[in-house]
Order: structure tokens, then sequence, then C-alpha cells
């Protein structure tokens, strides 16, 4: 079976490679010559635990490829996933001219049918966006190309991605017919067989689902730091507090821990997006709201806390960070609550030492040497 693979960022990369690792011909396409160049030479443009190993080994084998020839890659394609950036407005909503232009590009150049399926985490109502731009492609070619839309989220943490997409606990299929249901079946045997299974549903119910699953774990997090908070006060133990709850089957031991906020590339953006789509549909997400004026607040809380230690006064402390990823074993920064809190450091006086065991040079970015 042979697959191309749009987009080599997190999720794009991450696909490509797992798929041809179980055997799949994959080529990944992207437009910078750069990242395809350093990754045809063994060099990663992202750090995930697992993965340079699997680029090379699939490379080395033929099995993965890399281009930035988005024609040539889709020829003989039996589908082609949409995996590149859906970056957030300033209202919270998903632009998704990075996907589109993409689905042009797939309907100006397709010569057979194949399932175009999304990857990237967008709105409900992005693939029959996609289905209308490849087939008005399609058509000024005065052509008759069949095609399907799929979408297909991904439920990756970083840190984790390699056992997350090899070991799923469930893989979200949204198709509307039933050649792109044996597409799909037939590009996910190898999981089926190992007993990973596989939820086909409508389109509209699979993109809704990723935006849900994101948007619940978001909320356990804010409501465990909710209550964090309320636990100091009153003079509660929280981690007992979490303990206790934690035990009840309903509730589960998972995204209850108190912090200083989430951050990442998924669900500051995915809370924002829900949000903002509830709001364009006249329901307001009372909820994620909230949730996210929690975690907002939540990144001033250590800072509130070190400041309250000296007394009000920081000028000149040295503060030492030991980690400033969003999460372990990732050099993502996006969002990191580490720079809130940097940052508030800096303007209080203080000095900042930091260390991360992955993410320096990203750091650097955000918050200089």
């Amino acid at each position: 079976m042979k697959i191309t693979v749009i987009g080599t960022g997190y999720v794009g990369l991450v696909t490509g490679a797992c798929l041809s690792d179980v055997g799949i011909q994959v080529t990944c396409v992207d437009i910078d010559k750069d990242k395809i160049d350093g990754l045809k030479n063994g060099i990663m443009p992202i750090y995930e635990p697992g993965l340079e190993e699997i680029v090379k080994r699939n490379f080395k084998k033929g099995r993965l490829n890399f281009s930035t020839n988005l024609s040539e890659a889709i020829q003989g394609s039996e589908a082609a996933f949409i995996a590149v950036g859906t970056p957030p407005g300033e209202d919270g909503s998903a632009d998704l001219k990075y996907v589109l232009a993409v689905a042009d590009q797939i309907g100006k150049t397709m010569t057979n049918y194949m399932v175009i399926i999304t990857k990237s985490t967008v709105p409900v109502g992005t693939a029959e966006k996609v289905r209308g731009a490849v087939a008005q492609a399609i058509a000024a070619r005065n052509i008759d190309h069949g095609f399907d839309v799929a979408s297909n989220p991904e439920f990756l943490k970083e840190g984790a991605a390699i056992d997350d997409f090899m070991k799923p606990d469930r893989i979200v299929v949204g198709i509307d017919s039933s050649v792109a249901q044996e597409i799909m079946d037939k590009l996910y045997r190898p999981f089926t067989l190992n007993g990973h299974p596989v939820i086909f549903m409508d389109i509209p119910s699979a993109e809704m689902t990723k935006y849900a699953a994101n948007a619940m774990l978001a909320t356990k997090i804010s409501f465990m730091n909710d209550i964090a908070n309320l636990c100091e006060i009153m003079g509660a133990d929280v981690n007992w507090v979490r303990k206790g709850i934690g035990s009840d089957p309903r509730i589960g031991n998972k995204f209850i821990y108190p912090g200083i906020g989430y951050g990442g590339s998924c669900f500051p953006k995915d809370v924002k997006a829900l949000a903002k789509t509830g709001r364009e549909h006249g329901h307001a997400m009372r909820i994620l709201e909230a949730v996210e004026e929690v975690n907002d607040d939540q990144k001033s809380v250590l800072f509130n806390k070190i400041s309250a230690y000296f007394g009000g006064d920081l000028q000149g402390k040295v503060i030492a960070f030991w980690g400033l990823s969003f999460k372990p074993n990732t050099d993502d920064m996006r969002e990191a609550p580490s720079v809130v809190i940097a940052n508030l450091l800096l303007d209080a006086g203080a000095q900042i030492r930091a260390y991360d065991p992955v993410a320096m040079e990203e750091a650097k970015h955000d918050l200089g040497d």
C-alpha cells in the first residue's frame, strides 16, 4: 500500500514514520526544502523519543521517503494525509488556509482515486471544505477523478507519541463511503490484527471527537488546579484528595495532578477553537471559558508564592528553573507556563538560571540567552 503524508511537523512525521514501520510505503512531503534535506540525512526537525530511530530505519529500507514535490508524491497513492498546521487566529479560530491550499494542490495534480484524510486538528465541517476545494480543482481540469474525504484525528502525547501511535487505545475514523472505509481498514489492518480497535463514525463526529477529547483533558487539569488552590486555603492536602477521588473508577487517576497549568500545541489552541465554534453557533461553552480562565490564572500562582516568600522584593534574586518545555521529553515550548513565570520574575527584577534536557535551543527563542 502506498500513501502520502503532507506536512512533516510533529503529527505528520510521526504518522509517516510509524505507518512505514508497519510495512506501508510512505512519502512525506513538505515545502521546506531544508527540512526535507535534513530528514534525508537523518536530522530530525523535532525531538521525540524513538522517532529518529524509526525514521532512519525505514528510510534505509526504502519504505519511507521525503519530497518537496507533492504532485509526484501522490501519484499512485491510495490515501493522502493532510497534516499541516492550523494556527489559531486572535479570536481562537483555527486557520485553515494551509489545509485548503494542500487540498487545492491535490485536486490539481491527482491522477487516480484516493482518500484524502485530514490528520490535523480541524473544526467540524473542515472535511467538507476539503472536499469542495479538491472538487473545484478537479473540475477546472475537465476530468472526472473520483475521491473521498475522511477524518482521522491523532491522539498523540508529546514525549510518548511513538507508543501512542503504535499501541493506540482507539483509532477514530470518520468516513461517508464504503470504498473509503475499505481503504482505511486496509491501512490500519496491522493495528487491528494486534487488537487495537478502529472506531468508524460519520465525519463531523470524528472531527468533534478530537476537540472534545482535548477539552475534557484540559477541564480535568483546570478543575484539579482549582481544587488545589482551595485545599491550600482550607488546610487540606491536595495529594490526599487526588488519591481519594482518583480511586473512583468513574474519575480515574490520570490528568488530576495539580500544577502550573497546561500548555503545548494542543490544549490551549483546541480549547479556544472549540469555545469559538460554540460562540459562532450561538452556544456559549461556559465550562470551557472557565477552564481557560483558570489555566491563565494558574500560570501566575507559582510567581505569587515566590514573591510572597521574599516579601515582595525579588530584585537581584536568582531563581533556578529545572525544565522549560511545557512537559517532559519534548522540546516544544509552545504555550509553556515556564515562559510566563520567567517573564513575571524578570519584570520583578529577578535573575533566571534555567536548564532543560532537550529544549534549550527552543527556549532561547522565547527567553533569550
